[in-house]
């Protein structure tokens, strides 16, 4: 058995695999770009042989930065901020910080507070919080702390370090689609309207149809669940004017398509579709479910840049 087996590895291991300096090794580990693009990527290779996991406390003590980015989101199942909690974490990993969450089951200030102390605690060099909420967006804002802050959430205008995707021009695209096939009768169902998301969506929808010279009709409120697509389905199956429905989200739209179909309207030849999100199962409904999509990885990656040019 060889020494490096019967131990876990050290830096040094990975420097004579590597065929490198230990200083070069703790240069890649550290993010440094005068790097040759050959030498780092021996060395990344080094370390995932080995299995080498830095010493953060160390690396924190000899540097002064913890390469850790601390990320606060609400305990939440919904497709949009899982993925977008999902998609940070991987852009953290890939620009060379670890990532610490803490899941909250409600954004109160006092539980935001204590998730911040932690994260201080860690010696973050960054937090991103995910919110969508109008609770959460104000308890993350009102926070004045020495750690740089970037939202993560669906209104871009509320807050100077925000990240998110346009969620008013790609609900406008969706109602442009809906419009372009020729329907006039465009319902929406909207998500919850204390969501940033939601009221975005919702006002996109209705000003492509107030641009397109349309008298958008009274919406019908959802709460992002597909048991709420499917009450809200029901409801406009009712209305035969009704020839196409713009759904704030993928899973209300599944449930108005089970709605529709009960109800005898044909999906597309009666009734046409639109969701938001793209989810993975949107295209093995019956049928496959149109959606806007949203670049989660694009998200993820930009709320990591921000973060970092502070």
């Amino acid at each position: 058995m060889t020494d490096t087996a019967a131990r876990a590895p050290v830096m040094q291991d990975v420097a004579r695999l590597a065929g490198v300096s230990h200083q070069t090794v703790s240069r890649v580990i550290n993010g440094a770009t005068s790097i040759r693009p050959e030498t780092r990527e021996r060395v990344l290779q080094a370390i995932e042989r080995l299995g080498y996991r830095p010493n953060t406390a160390a690396r924190a003590l000899v540097s002064g930065r913890s390469a850790t980015i601390g990320i606060i989101a609400t305990a939440s199942t919904l497709f949009g901020p899982t993925s977008v909690h999902r998609t940070v974490n991987v852009a953290a990993r890939e620009a060379g910080f670890f990532a610490s969450s803490v899941s909250l089951s409600e954004m109160t200030r006092e539980g935001f507070d204590a998730a911040v102390d932690h994260l201080d605690r860690l010696a973050v060099e960054g937090i991103v919080v995910i919110a969508g909420h109008d609770e959460a967006l104000e308890v993350a804002r009102s926070r004045s702390a020495h750690t740089p802050f970037v939202i993560v959430e669906g209104d871009l205008t509320r807050a100077r370090r925000t990240v998110g995707v346009d969620n008013v021009a790609g609900a406008r695209l969706a109602t442009r689609h809906l419009l372009d096939l020729g329907h006039t009768e465009i319902a929406h169902i909207t998500g919850p309207l204390d969501w940033a998301e939601a009221r975005a969506r919702s006002e996109g929808w209705r000003a492509e149809m107030v641009s397109a010279g349309l008298r958008p009709m009274e919406p019908v409120a959802g709460d992002w669940s597909a048991g709420s697509g499917y009450r809200a389905g029901l409801h406009l199956a009712a209305d035969e004017a009704v020839t196409a429905v713009f759904a704030a989200n993928d899973q209300m739209a599944i449930g108005a398509l089970r709605a529709l179909h009960e109800a005898g309207r044909r999906v597309p030849e009666d009734v046409s579709v639109v969701g938001f999100d793209d989810v993975p199962e949107a295209e093995y409904v019956i049928p496959p479910l149109t959606t806007v999509r949203q670049d989660f990885e694009q998200i993820g990656r930009e709320a990591i840049a921000m973060l970092t040019q502070v």
